[in-house]
């Protein structure tokens, strides 16, 4: 888009309580039926208003109309039983009890594409859209037919090919996956996993991105960050193979993370979402906090190419600090698009 500093989400957004149990991945529907259909709608709706209220440019559905940013997706696909269950270690971190894959892997009907025309209906900015990446669903599942990462991220990869093309005739001007596997499997990713994205990503004429970070504000994730040591280095495997990819945005996280700002001058060339929102603190940044960290991002991407974002998703936060979040991000974005303009 023309304007600078367009600001963004990474990812989810806060449910409300009277939709699912608040602060919680995976929180059941308090309904069902018709009326769960309903319920989600609307606070679609809600979150939509409240981005919008909160001066972000390109809005999201928040992830309203779904429990978890893979499952969901996986769920609505057929040959993963979700009755048979697998504990696998999900991006070498932590267990977790799995579906499997039982038979080959197919797309019967689009997943987000009627919430993605409901969002496009109500809203006149640009709309970004995330779905998951393909070494990512991989990771979390158990793969009893395939018997190959690679070869089910492939399959992966030409179903998420099906859904972007259908997002992109629906009106959604990004589409974004989500690979926080590509930090922690860099050989995989390096092998494979870059080539899957593109080939998810064939034939589309919107923007791309591709979303990578260190994961939730979660418990298990804060304490793996702890095992990282002084500097978080792990993006240098990483973002040489994805800028001479055919991925147009690069999305990270940068605030509040130990990440070596001067990484991002391996993207060179590529458009930058710069998490500036730290998303494992219940804190609210104050604008000026956020604006440092997009004035160190200027001095290694080009102002034109550098979209403020969160650093990760936000449904485990409480509504009220999510929202003083993106009024921090949107107000600290108006702050240095002023100081350029000057």
């Amino acid at each position: 888009m023309t304007k600078l500093f367009p600001t963004s989400t990474a990812g989810s957004l806060p449910k409300p309580a009277w939709l699912a149990e608040p602060e919680k991945l995976w929180s059941p529907w308090k309904f069902e039926g018709d009326a769960l259909a309903a319920a989600k709608q609307d606070a679609l709706l809600l979150s939509l208003k409240e981005q919008e209220a909160a001066g972000i440019d390109i809005v999201s559905d928040g992830e309203q109309t779904r429990q978890h940013f893979v499952t969901t997706f996986i769920e609505h696909l057929d040959g993963v039983d979700f009755n048979q269950r697998e504990v696998v270690k999900i991006r070498d971190r932590y267990d977790a009890s799995v579906p499997t894959v039982v038979a080959e892997v197919s797309r019967p009907r689009a997943v987000f594409v009627e919430d993605a025309k409901f969002l496009r209906r109500h809203t006149t900015q640009p709309i970004k859209w995330a779905l998951p990446g393909p070494m990512t669903m991989v990771d979390t599942l158990y793969d009893s037919h395939y018997k190959s990462r690679e070869k089910l991220a492939w399959e992966f990869a030409r179903i998420l090919n099906q859904e972007a093309r259908e997002l992109e005739a629906a009106g959604v001007d990004i589409i974004q996956f989500d690979e926080p596997a590509f930090n922690v499997f860099f050989d995989e990713m390096n092998d494979w996993g870059v080539a899957a994205l593109e080939r998810a990503i064939e034939g589309l004429q919107c923007e791309t991105a591709v979303h990578i970070c260190y994961g939730y504000g979660i418990e298990a994730n804060i304490e793996w960050k702890k095992t990282l040591g002084s500097e978080w280095r792990q993006y240098e495997s990483s973002f040489p193979k994805l800028q001479q990819s055919g991925i147009d945005i690069i999305s990270l996280e940068c605030h509040n993370a130990r990440v070596p700002i001067d990484l991002i001058g391996l993207l060179r060339g590529k458009k930058v979402m710069v998490g500036a929102i730290d998303v494992a603190t219940h804190t609210i940044e104050t604008p000026e906090e956020v604006a440092a960290t997009l004035r160190k991002a200027l001095e290694f991407v080009d102002a034109d190419k550098l979209y403020p974002s969160t650093n990760c998703g936000m449904a485990p936060l409480p509504r009220a600090v999510a929202r003083g979040k993106l009024q921090a991000l949107a107000a600290a974005a108006e702050r240095v698009r002023k100081e350029v303009a000057a």
